[in-house]
C-alpha cells in the first residue's frame, strides 16, 4: 500500500503546484502552438513619415533639450504616432501606425534610443505590433535596430530593421525613413 502510494505521489508531483516554491516552470511549446516547423521569416517594407511640423503633428515635443548642446538636441523626447506607408508619399496606402517614443541621447551626435510599436492595420497582420527598441545614428546612410517582441501574430517575435532616410526637411525637422523589417515569427 506504502509502495502504491509512492508511486502516485512521483506520478502526479509535476501537476501539483505550492505558492512560494516555484514561479516558473517549464513549457511544452506544443502547447503554445509554438511547433519549430511553423516558425516564419517575414520581410515587411515600408515608411514611416515623421511630422513635426504643421496643424496636425504625428511626432509631439514631450521634453526639450537642456540647452547643453544644441547641435545633437541632448535630452529631447518626442512621442509619436507616425504613419506607415507601403510608398514614400504620405498619401500612399497606410499599412500602420509606429506608436512610441525616440528620445536624443548623445551629446556628441544626434542619435535617437527609440521605443516603438509597428501596429499593423492592413492584411492578415491586422491587429499585431512589432516591437523595435535601439540606437539610432539618424545621419548614418543606413542603420539598424532590433525587433525584440511583438504581440498578436508576431508572439515571440525576433528580427531586425534596417533603416534609411529617404528625406529629410532641415527647417521643419519632418522626415521619411524607409523601413526593412525582417522578422522571425509563428
Amino acid at each position: 500500500m506504502f509502495t502504491q502510494f509512492l508511486i502516485l505521489l512521483l506520478f502526479c508531483t509535476p501537476f501539483i503546484t505550492t505558492s512560494g516554491h516555484s514561479f516558473v516552470r517549464r513549457l511544452d511549446r506544443k502547447m503554445l502552438g509554438l511547433d519549430q516547423k511553423q516558425e516564419k521569416l517575414s520581410h515587411f517594407r515600408f515608411y514611416w513619415h515623421d511630422v513635426v511640423s504643421g496643424p496636425n503633428p504625428s511626432s509631439m515635443q514631450v521634453v526639450s533639450p537642456t540647452g547643453l548642446n544644441s547641435s545633437t538636441a541632448f535630452g529631447l523626447v518626442n512621442m509619436i504616432e507616425n504613419p506607415l506607408t507601403l510608398e514614400p508619399q504620405l498619401n500612399s496606402k497606410l499599412v500602420g501606425k509606429a506608436q512610441g517614443f525616440y528620445a536624443s541621447t548623445s551629446k556628441t551626435e544626434v542619435t535617437l534610443l527609440m521605443a516603438m510599436n509597428f501596429a499593423i492595420t492592413e492584411g492578415k497582420y491586422n491587429g499585431s505590433t512589432i516591437t523595435i527598441l535601439g540606437r539610432n545614428p539618424v545621419f548614418n546612410k543606413e542603420r539598424e535596430m532590433p525587433v525584440i517582441g511583438g504581440s498578436g501574430l508576431f508572439r515571440f517575435a525576433r528580427g531586425y530593421a534596417k533603416l534609411r532616410t529617404h528625406w529629410f526637411s532641415p527647417t521643419t525637422k519632418d522626415a521619411i525613413v524607409e523601413y526593412n523589417v525582417f522578422v522571425f515569427h509563428y
